[in-house]
């Protein structure tokens, strides 16, 4: 049985092995050249070659390294965090890497890789499996969980000729499966490859590219200034006096441009990179940080995201009582215990770990008490056909447990709150119980005894015992998580493949939904074209048993339209919306394609890390924009100078290595305060930020120009006042140090300036220490 040597050589050469394609993971060197796009850094590099083609000469040699010294320092920072963060994910990946299944070859039983398996292979799958292959069962019944490829929890039977697919998990049961496809050529080969696509660009750098502009032109046009007022002015156009003014011209573009600012946007990344994965986000793309600070709307799973992703018991209903807690103590809840523990396909073993059996009976295991009082005599296993499993105990009591329909209808009796036999004459009590839970999304399983089963093996004249209510519980920090996004003004869809009424109400529960909101199933969603889905957006909150290609869609019709999506998942189905979407929020506990897809990992996959990651992104742009305002103030004030100074016979009152000292030593240390700026919780009261919006604001622009200005003044009148010239009492060289030595004391002063819009300069100041220790 099963194939042998030759066969599996034969198989894997015409279908291939059991991997998938991996998008082929950036080399150092190409993310190095990559870096080299950025826009900044591209004016720096025309810079450099107009230096070295027509400008250098051996004086300039200092200026010139320091040029090519911030392009590379840039470059280099970025590429090594880009490629540690990679890094950190291939290490995830690898420690998920290590599958064992059990396979039929040669008339043996042996256990491999699942990477060596091909197709035609007899697989032997037993509880708790991993399903490494597509294929059909040949033999016994299985109950797998389905929940990487749909989302759901329930687990699904899977008998005879039934498919099974790659990714999920055997909960109960034993069978033999014969494989049809393997790696690409799966569901989840498939899907894998739907992720190939290059994500959208970041909002950061389309604004970065629009700053880069606007800074060129004002450098060019500066430049062009110097160069004929200067030309106008000496009335010399030799030669070497243009190539001079050229010189003077360069100067301007240089002290222009923030050099720094690539390099602290690096630096502000990857250093909440880090102190971001203590709050159980994981990385891997840098950018991804900044963007979901400006996540217009959140795109979300239910189960494992708002909910724990497990089932739990909530309680138990008896005829007279509801009982929250197993008091074994009390009679009543005695016999409903041995119901509980005893009737059970799952086992307790160490520390009380549940071990086997399918998720409602791990649920209902947990909540009893563990006992042992009676030893198990007879017992029948829960089939689909029958509806209920059985267990008779030494005290000649059947304990039965399954579902309503089958079993009330066999019940005569019913135990009171003393376990006293009663006649059942209102069984409509309970039938509005079994409703009232059913339409609240509850499981119901009903619990009977019988003391004449095990003499006549007939189910009749049963003892009601009351109901088991089992939920998958929402997240105690889900109702948190959905405030705080409401309140910062990001519209939250729960996009799930579970029913619409169950979706419904886990959305009402956790406030995503109120009175007049929108939930749609998938058919009524594919009934909607894309303008009437545009006119619903802002009142739709649920999108029910959804398909990945409606998830796709979603997220393709929202970015269209300039906002800025959010997408979080952990299922196979999820990954091409986790791919298209802005920022991609993979759960931890997730299929490998989805965190393959995303651009952040939330290990412990609760909504509130999401809401962890919105605020660093909002305080990472918000140090952005303090560091633009920091570093262009310096550099208008050193523009204004640069091109005032010819007028007044200051020919570099800052010269290229001086600007290059103060953008790649100070601006980085500077870049590395406002790194550590503190996340405050405020951040997440404001409206997220569209897609459209500039880096740099009204308030930035006036900041930038009454200080630039003032600044500027404060340096012209230390360099012409002939007071200041008298003290110094020294020749040109001294009070160009003297300048220089201010202008620094100006840097200083403006960082504490740029750090905060209040007029108290030390507000939250010591919330970042690191700024304090700096600038000390």
């Amino acid at each position: 049985m099963g194939l042998n040597d030759q066969e599996v050589l034969v198989s894997r050469k015409k279908y291939g092995s059991n991997t998938f394609t991996k998008i082929k993971r950036k080399s150092f060197l190409r993310l190095l050249l990559e870096s080299f796009g950025d826009p900044i850094i591209k004016i720096l590099l025309i810079v450099l070659l107009i230096k070295l083609l027509f400008l250098f000469k051996e004086e300039d040699l200092f200026e010139t390294i320091g040029i090519l010294v911030a392009i590379l320092s840039s470059s280099l920072i970025s590429t090594i965090s880009e490629y540690g963060s990679e890094s950190s994910f291939k290490s995830l990946e690898d420690s998920e890497d290590k599958v064992l299944t059990k396979v039929i070859r040669n008339n043996n039983t042996y256990e491999i890789n699942y990477k060596e398996v091909v197709v035609g292979d007899t697989i032997i799958l037993n509880s708790g499996d991993k399903i490494v292959a597509d294929g059909k069962i040949i033999e016994g019944e299985l109950k797998v969980n389905e929940a990487n490829i749909n989302g759901e929890v329930k687990e699904k039977k899977k008998k005879y000729n039934d498919i099974v697919y790659s990714g999920t998990s055997v909960y109960d049961g034993n069978g033999v499966m014969i494989v049809d496809a393997v790696g690409d050529n799966t569901i989840m080969g498939k899907l894998n490859r739907e992720i190939q696509e290059e994500s959208p660009i970041s909002p950061l750098k389309i604004r970065l590219g629009h700053l880069a502009k606007i800074i060129s032109i004002f450098g060019y046009i500066g430049a062009l200034l110097v160069f004929i007022i200067y030309l106008i002015g000496t009335k010399d156009y030799s030669i070497n006096n243009i190539l001079y003014a050229m010189t003077l011209s360069i100067t301007v573009i240089v002290v222009s441009v923030p050099e720094g600012l690539p390099m602290m946007i690096t630096l502000v990344l990857s250093s909440n990179m880090k102190r971001m994965i203590k709050d159980n986000v994981l990385v891997r793309k840098l950018i991804g940080i900044e963007t979901s600070g400006n996540i217009n709307v959140l795109l979300t799973d239910k189960t494992g995201t708002l909910t724990e992703g497990k089932l739990n018991v909530v309680s138990i209903i008896t005829y007279d009582n509801i009982i929250n807690k197993i008091d074994i103590n009390k009679n009543l809840d005695k016999e409903i215990n041995n119901n509980l523990y005893y009737n059970n396909s799952a086992l307790k073993g160490k520390d009380n770990n549940i071990i086997g059996g399918n998720s409602t009976d791990q649920a209902i295991l947990k909540y009893s008490c563990s006992t042992n009082n009676y030893k198990v005599i007879d017992r029948l296993p829960f089939n689909s056909n029958n509806k209920y499993s059985l267990v008779t105990l030494d005290n000649n009591v059947t304990y039965i447990k399954g579902a309503s329909e089958v079993l009330l209808d066999k019940c005569t009796y019913y135990l009171n709150s003393d376990a006293n036999k009663k006649l059942l004459f209102d069984k409509k009590k309970i039938l509005k119980e079994i409703d009232k839970y059913t339409k609240l999304g509850i499981r119901v399983v009903l619990l009977a005894s019988s003391t004449n089963y095990y003499k006549t093996k007939e189910l009749d004249n049963l003892t009601y015992m009351g109901l088991i209510l089992i939920k998958d519980k929402i997240r105690t920090t889900s109702l948190m998580a959905i405030n705080t996004l409401n309140n910062a003004g990001i519209n939250t869809i729960m996009v799930t493949g579970d029913s619409l009424n169950t979706a419904t109400l886990i959305a009402k529960e956790t406030n995503i939904m109120s009175d007049g909101d929108i939930a749609l199933d998938s058919k009524a969603f594919n009934e909607l074209s894309d303008d009437e889905l545009l006119k619903i957006y802002p009142k739709l909150k649920v999108v029910a048993r959804s398909l990945p290609a409606d998830k796709s869609r979603l997220v393709s019709v929202l970015e269209a339209n300039d906002l800025i999506v959010g997408m979080c998942g952990d299922g196979v189905n999820d990954a091409p919306a986790l791919k298209k979407a802005n920022v991609g929020f993979g759960m931890g506990s997730g299929s490998d394609v989805a965190k393959e897809a995303s651009d952040i990992i939330i290990l412990d996959n609760n909504i509130l890390s999401i809401t962890k990651a919105i605020l660093y992104g909002r305080t990472i742009f918000k140090s952005i924009r303090k560091f633009i305002v920091f570093q262009l103030t310096v550099n208008m004030c050193a523009c204004i100078m640069a091109i005032i100074g010819p007028l007044i016979n200051i020919s570099s009152p800052v010269t290229i290595i001086q600007m290059l000292w103060i953008n790649m030593i100070m601006d980085t240390l500077a870049g590395i305060a406002f790194s550590y700026e503190a996340p405050l919780k405020r951040y997440m009261m404001e409206e997220p930020k569209k897609s459209n919006t500039k880096i740099i604001n009204k308030y930035m622009y006036e900041q930038i120009l009454f200080t630039g200005l003032y600044s500027s003044l404060v340096g012209i009148l230390f360099l012409k006042v002939p007071i200041f010239n008298m003290i110094i009492r020294q020749d040109n060289k001294y009070i160009m140090t003297a300048y220089f030595t201010l202008f620094i004391f100006i840097g200083i002063f403006n960082a504490f300036n740029a750090r905060t819009e209040r007029i108290n300069l030390f507000a939250n100041l010591f919330n970042n220490i690191t700024f304090i220790i700096i600038f000390s």
